[in-house]
């Protein structure tokens, strides 16, 4: 395996993650979507670099190859977004999807985050397995917290507990 860099973003990678996430979403998994609809993507920081959230890329070959985001959504919860890993980099063998979660798992942990949340398409079902393998547990769409920022296209949820409640 070449070596995989997980870093932070900076606002320099803003075009790299656009060419990461576009053509999966639109390529391979049909959903009619541009950058101009998801406008957490041109401005990185401010949704997602605050609080207890942050934006992490993976770089390889000196190019970013991965993408994942949390949002702080208040009350120690954070909202897990934007995963995603560009095709020839991804499976287990490659390790950068698992490298990013855990990254970020991490980086939750240190800052005192309870609860992640996410959504993702019906068919994403690679992931599903990912972040079922990971501890994630589906749940109905009516356990969200009242601040998750749900997208149209989701339609499974899932939620990780980090920490007990004191």
């Amino acid at each position: 395996m070449d070596a995989i860099l997980i870093r932070r973003f900076a606002p320099a990678d803003t075009q790299a993650v656009i060419d990461v996430i576009l053509p999966i979403q639109r390529d391979e998994y049909g959903i009619a979507i541009t950058a101009q609809d998801q406008p957490d993507l041109s401005d990185i920081p401010d949704f997602y670099q605050s609080g207890a959230g942050d934006f992490l890329v993976a770089e390889a070959e000196g190019r970013i190859i991965g993408t994942i985001g949390m949002k702080d959504i208040g009350g120690g919860r954070v909202a897990l977004r934007k995963m995603f890993v560009s095709a020839a980099w991804r499976g287990r063998d490659q390790g950068v999807a698992q490298a990013l979660l855990a990254a970020l798992l991490d980086l939750a942990r240190e800052r005192g985050v309870a609860e992640i949340w996410l959504g993702a398409t019906a068919r994403f079902l690679a992931a599903h397995r990912f972040y079922e393998r990971n501890g994630f547990m589906l749940i109905e769409a009516d356990r969200l917290p009242a601040s998750f920022p749900r997208m149209a296209v989701d339609s499974r949820f899932y939620h990780l507990k980090l920490r007990a409640e004191r």
